[in-house]
């Protein structure tokens, strides 16, 4: 062999053992949804770009958000990547517990990112998450049951109508439920749910002095109309449901309107996992006549704790994760209707998305969530389902609880309305806010 050709193999083998040796193990905590589930079988292209490979801690919501927050506070460093929301994002970047997004490429286009978004994700004008995908609530209803229950769904329905329709739908004979809805224990599951429902009924969590208002009326109004409507018209068991299990339900046919996450869309429409995919209808989540609707706004984002040690890598498949060639990439393999919703401009913008059926009202529905004025009298918080301060995720848990706890029939509302009001207060005054 020449020196010349010598020469070239040396710098071959050179180049791979470097490539080998910048190549990096990620591990990456994700919620055990449809969306993230469909991302881990498509990361074999990330890793054929980059040499990255990837390991998946996937884990139900209510566990992950337990298991990112303790290793991130107790800097234990388990994670290069973590899914977190909006409600954490500018919490953990005020305590430098995370990466700012400061350096993306160019070509990643952050200003392409929806305003509410990137917002949402930010902390001092910095985003610090990046949306895998984006979502408000909305209702989505079988059109053949509303149908042959003789009504017909509003674009902008009431309560009441919801409601009504629901108990027009329920089918017991049948297994059909006229109504699923979120009732299990967690601040991100059922206490977001019952959050984002008791703004459109004029209650909220705090005044302007930072007093809990669970002993007001429009907090027992909406719990009351709740445990009345799911006694009614929701399924057996419904305390201890929360999204994937009202998803199944919906998908198996037993539920004639289900009001959660714009992300679901894509499942109920799926005719490979919904019996009922041919006959599904949106609508704006329901108001009660005060100006306020009860749609939430939310994104599953990646985060890099501050710290890793794979923070050139961990940057790199964000980037992957949350750009325009993944959406691509998704369609491509999955179809159009199957892509990461909410998190881009240039996706509503796109005359293929634009023929989803769901594309135009789960973008309504985020661009009418107002987390800087999400209730009806003035309160001294960010966020729609949440209030934007460090004690809220512990407090609105134990108050969770006790709302689960009246679903299940093992108190009255009156009782968990007293006990919410108390340990809430002793929470706030606790950590100085009162």
């Amino acid at each position: 062999m020449s020196f010349t050709k010598n020469l070239y193999a040396a710098t071959a083998m050179a180049l791979v053992t470097a490539g080998g040796a910048l190549a990096d193990n990620l591990v990456i905590a994700t919620v055990n949804n449809g969306d993230m589930i469909r991302m881990q079988g498509l990361t074999q292209d990330f890793t054929d770009k980059t040499g990255h490979t990837v390991e998946w801690v996937t884990l139900e919501e209510n566990v992950l958000r337990q298991r990112v927050t303790t290793d991130i506070a107790a800097k234990g460093g388990s994670f290069d990547i973590m899914t977190i929301g909006m409600y954490e994002t500018p919490i953990w970047a005020a305590n430098d517990w995370l990466v700012p997004m400061d350096d993306l490429s160019a070509e990643y286009d952050i200003d392409d990112i929806l305003p509410a978004m990137r917002g949402g994700l930010s902390y001092e004008g910095t985003m610090y998450a990046a949306p895998f995908y984006g979502e408000s609530s909305m209702i989505m209803y079988r059109t053949d049951l509303m149908e042959k229950a003789g009504m017909e769904m509003p674009e902008a329905p009431t309560w009441t109508f919801i409601r009504e329709a629901a108990a027009a739908m329920t089918d017991r004979e049948n297994e059909i439920n006229g109504i699923c809805l979120r009732g299990k224990a967690g601040w991100g599951e059922g206490g977001a749910f019952i959050t984002a429902m008791s703004n459109s009924f004029g209650a909220r969590w705090f005044d302007e002095d930072w007093n809990a208002q669970f002993d007001t009326q429009p907090w027992k109004d909406t719990l009351e109309f709740y445990v009345g409507m799911m006694n009614e018209s929701g399924p057996t068991g419904y305390a201890t449901n929360g999204f994937n299990e009202n998803l199944n339900l919906f998908q198996q046919g037993k539920c004639g309107m289900w009001i959660d996450a714009t992300v679901a869309a894509s499942f109920v429409t799926n005719p490979d996992d919904s019996e009922v995919a041919d006959s599904v209808g949106f609508a704006l989540a329901p108001d009660n006549g005060l100006g306020k609707r009860s749609n939430w706004l939310w994104a599953w984002a990646l985060a890099v704790p501050a710290g890793t040690q794979k923070e050139a890598a961990a940057k790199q498949f964000i980037e992957w994760a949350t750009s325009k060639d993944y959406i691509e990439l998704v369609a491509a393999n999955e179809g159009w209707a199957n892509v990461p919703p909410g998190a881009r401009t240039s996706l509503y913008e796109n005359a293929n998305y634009q023929d989803v059926p769901f594309a135009a009202m789960t973008l309504e529905s985020i661009l009418s969530a107002n987390p800087n004025e999400p209730t009806v009298d003035p309160v001294p918080y960010v966020g729609v389902q949440f209030a934007a301060i460090p004690e809220f995720a512990g407090i609105a848990t134990e108050v969770s609880q006790e709302f689960s706890a009246v679903y299940a029939g093992q108190q009255s509302i009156d009782e968990a309305l007293e006990k919410a009001q108390a340990l809430t207060n002793d929470a706030m005054e606790a950590a100085g806010y009162r």
